[in-house]
């Protein structure tokens, strides 16, 4: 296990570029595939829908028994397996990363910071209510104003204490698990992408997609690398936040395809 975990802290930058292709080629296959769903379906002479009420139901229960089995493991005294994992990973990657890399990441990082996004939140908002698009201004609404007490919620529900680190690059306070930033990275950058396949023409939608993935990812494993926040604290951000955005992004679909004739 320590091997493992000093070759992932040694090999840190080059493991995060790779996932973010992983996730980069995972996204835009979606994409395709949902193109294809899409013109299948108005081909049938029906309307398509981004999320169906059952698969949403489906990816809801599968994303909290993902978490639910996060917290356990980190619960779970005898094995102690996760939190070891995270508690080396974190140790190594605070004796191997170079200030220089450290600043370029604390950078990198602060784009999913609290502030930024309220006030590309309010922006969006700005123009959804100028255009007269009511619906989608709700919607979004909805899914932004959920985020800090949800996460803020689970945080107090577990209070796990952050890792310690000496690099000054970024201090954080409060407790770790669930990482707010892994948790608002997935619902902004996730709902900001919803609303621009909504508003805009298909020949932006791939880079629109391609966009939120790569910010999504950026950011999560940013507060890893800063450790800032432990490994699991990360996947349970992405898993509680993408449990919101399946809720929000549901809610918004069912209401367009209410209001269709």
């Amino acid at each position: 296990m320590n091997e493992l975990v000093e070759w992932i802290a040694t090999h840190a930058l080059p493991i995060w570029a790779l996932l973010l292709v992983a996730a980069l080629l995972v996204g835009d296959r979606a994409w395709q595939w949902n193109r294809q769903h899409g013109q299948a379906t108005l081909a049938a002479g029906r309307q398509p829908t981004a999320l169906r009420g059952i698969t949403a139901l489906l990816m809801l229960v599968c994303l909290c028994l993902l978490f639910a089995a996060i917290a356990l493991a980190l619960k779970e005294e005898a094995l102690r397996w996760l939190p070891s994992f995270d508690e080396t990973l974190a140790e190594d990657l605070r004796a191997s990363l170079q200030p220089g890399v450290l600043r370029l990441v604390a950078a990198v990082s602060h784009l999913g910071d609290l502030g930024s996004v309220a006030v590309v939140t309010v922006v969006v908002l700005a123009v959804l209510l100028f255009q007269r698009r009511l619906q989608l201004a709700t919607c979004w609404t909805v899914a932004m104003a959920g985020v800090v007490p949800i996460n803020s919620g689970l945080k107090a529900v577990f209070e796990r204490p952050r890792p310690l680190h000496n690099h000054g690059f970024i201090v954080e306070h409060g407790w770790s698990f669930p990482s707010g930033h892994a948790f608002g990275a997935i619902v902004f950058y996730g709902m900001l992408a919803y609303v621009l396949l909504r508003v805009l023409p298909h020949r932006w939608h791939r880079w629109v997609i391609a966009g939120a993935v790569a910010m999504i990812g950026v950011i999560g494993l940013s507060r890893i690398v800063l450790q800032v926040h432990y490994f699991s604290d990360v996947v349970a951000g992405y898993i509680s936040g993408s449990a919101w955005l399946v809720v929000c992004i549901a809610g918004a679909e069912w209401w367009r395809m209410r209001r269709s004739p």
